[in-house]
């Protein structure tokens, strides 16, 4: 089993476990961790004794998502922003092969390309002082990495382009009632144990019968995904070189109101 930086991975009998571990930093999404994600979910592919997942994170927030200051850094730099743009599309394709169940502790916020990751899951057990949300807009970036394949399929249409094209958060139990999460507990502390719960029943049934039923359902996102995900990650990339990026993140730390200029 390989040892990896920014994620713990586990192996508990018929369990995998994943955590997120860069609490200091909220589990922002590096480079490092990029890599991380892509590495651990194709090795998950090859346990064939794992009949579930169980995915969680360590500290405050599930994920801030993508870190500022290397998006920042990405703005003139289209190589690396190239290789980033392919890895983003490499895990959320990755996360739809893995062939048994993910349920995940959303125990705080998971935001932007963490939404995407815990969207991309199959049950979600959120504490309801979480909250989600998908701010790429807000810092200059086209929601391309999951954003436009998993909120349409989870809240409809216009709900999803009510939130995307606004990057507002959702609290859980908003989340909770519009199908964006499965299951609701009332603390941090409850969500894991929860789900916990929710995984080891699921490593008691039938393991072909559980992983055929996950693979067709995650046929119709993959198929959605060839429509739209690449094409959404081509606009991210794109928009990735603005200088309105370099504007959003500025302005952010300085605490003020950007002022945009590309058009």
């Amino acid at each position: 089993m390989h040892a990896y930086k920014s994620i713990r991975y586990e192996i508990e009998g018929q369990l995998a476990r994943l955590t997120l571990n860069r609490p200091e930093l909220l589990n922002a999404i590096d480079d490092e961790m990029h890599n991380d994600l892509l590495s651990v979910l194709l090795e998950i592919r090859g346990e064939p004794e794992i009949r579930a997942v169980l995915f969680g994170a360590e500290g405050k927030a599930f994920s801030a998502g993508g870190d500022l200051n290397e998006v920042a850094s990405l703005q003139a730099d289209i190589a690396k922003r190239t290789r980033m743009c392919e890895t983003g599309l490499r895990i959320i394709y990755a996360l739809l092969d893995i062939p048994v169940p993910i349920v995940v502790a959303l125990h705080g916020d998971a935001m932007g390309l963490g939404a995407s990751i815990v969207l991309g899951c199959d049950i979600i057990v959120a504490s309801r002082t979480a909250r989600i949300a998908d701010p790429h807009v807000k810092v200059g970036l086209v929601a391309g990495d999951g954003g436009c394949l998993f909120w349409p399929a989870s809240v409809g249409m216009h709900r999803a382009k009510r939130y995307l094209l606004t990057g507002d958060l959702m609290p859980a139990e908003e989340a909770w009632k519009f199908g964006l999460v499965t299951d609701l507990v009332d603390s941090p502390e409850e969500c894991l144990p929860a789900a916990r719960k929710i995984a080891e029943r699921i490593t008691g049934l039938p393991p072909i019968a559980v992983r055929g039923t996950k693979r067709s359902l995650n046929a119709l996102l993959k198929s959605r995904a060839r429509e739209a995900f690449d094409l959404s990650m081509a606009y991210e990339l794109q928009s990735g070189g603005s200088e309105d990026v370099l504007e959003a993140v500025k302005a952010f730390k300085e605490k003020r109101k950007p002022v945009y200029r590309n058009r």
